[in-house]
């Protein structure tokens, strides 16, 4: 099993890196630029290759194409390879990556069983997705007996069939691809963390990416969020290029669009950050008085955007048609489950996401479990997965005010509106698109993009925050990593039970959790899954080993300073 998922992680991250390695030189980026585009329009041209070959029909052994062409294209392209190896922006980014991904794939040893809150059945609608591909499953199908196709765009679930194919088709082998394809969220995150606060920013990033309980469960939780994100925060930085850019933008230009094009095919919560940022697309077009170099970019653009988009929507629109492709996502579905004001839904769905429901008084059915474990990880849970101050930490709250106040105050006018716009924006949207009415907070539906930029903003200004504020933030991680990782983590593992009570049987243990963390694991039993923790033979102890391995050799990266010649 170790051996298997190491070539897992090799063949992922192989392709991720060269596939589009000779496209990139193109572009004309730095090295650690080029190392986020290049995973980027790698992961899309897989996605090309794929789609190309399930929409015609063709032998999925065609799959063999996309480890070809990238280990080839590696081959060949070895001086890239090489300018990547020298730059010190670009090692930090990669060594974060590879700290990252070992540091996600490990934690699936902990999950026997999915738990948490209220997430139920996500992970098997994707795991069902990915069947679909793999078997070409009858266009019509019904996925948890809930969603048809259109419901859910495909780049993530596609990706993940590829990789399934080339290796072993069961659900621990997913787990572990889903987990890797997700921690890629930390490049753009890594990105523009250096962006903001130089090479000291990136290596800080990594370690508050392992220990941010949001990063680690979207990661290890098997749905496409954080791949949707990985695109979003990439097609930001390429937007803030255009903003940069004295002479017409049309390379950053075109890389922005393509990686949002990405981003909408993973997953409609891009929606939000799309939309804002087109529109701040256009009226930088007024700004510059819609000139033709500027004219000339925005149609690139738009073309490139639509080559990624198009394959999707008009296969969709010519096997369902274009009603359910555009209407069969969840949030539009559910807008008839609220019967009141679409405004009244908003603010309250406002409210419920920036005040938790503990400091409401809300518990609802969902918090009546017998399990004291149980319960306070649901309410830690709650906290950090679904309120959007806690996503970022409990001290990552303070830090981010208090130094995105100072921040402000220096910042050009021009800048402060477009902030304000972008951030406004894309989270009101992202309050506003949800249907449904949902008493526990929303920031896990559509906020993963906008965590992951805060987190990144917070790396950026560690070199800038005294003694005082440093201490209060490690020790904030801390309790972070305790109460939103290594708790998660336990009772998705049922450890903490087996160790007070070791005879006790798991279907009593499981019947003291929320009803959700009951069906869940009912689902499992029903579809006969062994997950990643129940078949790998190395003992817990040795993988706490390489966790802790893992984290120390980030903080040592940060405490490292760098040589003089760098």
């Amino acid at each position: 099993m170790i051996v298997e998922t190491l070539a897992c992680l090799v063949l992922i991250l192989g392709v991720v890196l060269g596939l589009a390695r000779p496209v990139v030189g193109l572009f004309r980026l730095t090295p650690a630029e080029s190392l986020v585009a290049g995973a980027a329009l790698s992961l899309i041209a897989a996605w090309a290759i794929a789609w190309a070959v399930f929409t015609s029909g063709a032998p999925l052994s065609a799959y063999w194409l996309v480890p070809a062409l990238a280990f080839g294209a590696l081959a060949i392209d070895r001086r890239s390879l090489a300018a990547l190896a020298r730059d010190p922006a670009a090692r930090d980014l990669a060594g974060g990556q590879l700290l990252v991904t070992g540091w996600c794939v490990a934690w699936l040893s902990f999950v026997r069983s999915h738990s948490g809150g209220a997430w139920l059945d996500d992970w098997l609608e994707h795991w069902q997705r990915a069947l679909y591909f793999l078997h070409q499953w009858p266009a019509h199908t019904v996925f948890i007996s809930t969603y048809e196709m259109p419901a859910r765009p495909p780049l993530a679930n596609v990706l993940t069939a590829v990789f399934l194919r080339l290796t072993r088709v069961d659900y621990a082998q997913y787990q572990v691809v889903m987990a890797t394809l997700s921690s890629l969220a930390f490049l753009p995150l890594g990105l523009l963390a250096l962006r903001l606060g130089g090479r000291p920013a990136v290596r800080i990033a990594a370690v508050i990416a392992m220990v941010n309980p949001m990063f680690v469960e979207n990661a290890t939780y098997p749905w496409t969020k954080l791949n949707a994100a990985f695109f979003v925060l990439a097609g930001l930085y390429f937007f803030l290029r255009v903003r940069d850019a004295d002479k017409p933008p049309e390379r950053p230009g075109v890389l922005c669009a393509l990686c949002l094009g990405g981003a909408v095919v993973t997953h409609y919560s891009a929606g939000p950050y799309v939309t804002v940022l087109a529109a701040a697309w256009i009226a930088s077009g007024f700004a510059r008085r819609w000139d033709r170099g500027f004219t000339r970019a925005t149609a690139l653009a738009a073309a490139a955007g639509a080559c990624v988009l198009l394959p999707w929507f008009l296969w969709s629109a010519g096997e369902y048609g274009w009603r359910s492709t555009l209407l069969s996502n969840s949030s539009v579905t559910s807008l008839d489950r609220w019967g009141g004001s679409h405004l009244a839904k908003v603010l309250l769905n406002l409210r419920d996401t920036l005040v938790p429901s503990q400091v409401r008084g809300f518990s609802g059915q969902l918090m009546r479990e017998t399990s004291p474990w149980a319960s306070l990880r649901d309410n830690c849970f709650m906290l950090y997965q679904v309120n959007l101050p806690f996503t970022v930490g409990c001290i990552g709250l303070l830090v981010l005010l208090r130094e995105g106040r100072r921040t402000w105050a220096r910042a050009r006018p021009a800048d402060r509106v477009f902030w304000a716009w972008v951030l406004g924006g894309c989270l009101t949207l992202s309050i506003a698109v949800y249907g449904d009415r949902e008493r526990y907070g929303i920031a896990h539906i559509c906020m993963a993009s906008a965590v992951l930029l805060g987190l990144a903003f917070i790396a950026s200004r560690w070199d800038h925050l005294g003694r005082g504020w440093r201490a209060a933030l490690v020790a904030g991680w801390a309790v972070d990593f305790a109460l939103g990782i290594g708790l998660q983590f336990a009772l998705e593992d049922y450890a903490i039970d087996r160790w007070l009570d070791p005879g006790r049987p798991l279907t009593e243990i499981a019947a003291s959790y929320n009803v959700v963390a009951q069906a869940n694991l009912t689902e499992k039993i029903i579809a006969h899954l062994a997950y990643f923790a129940d078949i790998l033979t190395a003992p817990p102890a040795l993988v706490l080993a390489l966790l802790a391995s893992f984290l120390c050799l980030a903080i040592v990266r940060v405490r490292r300073p760098a040589p003089a010649s760098e």
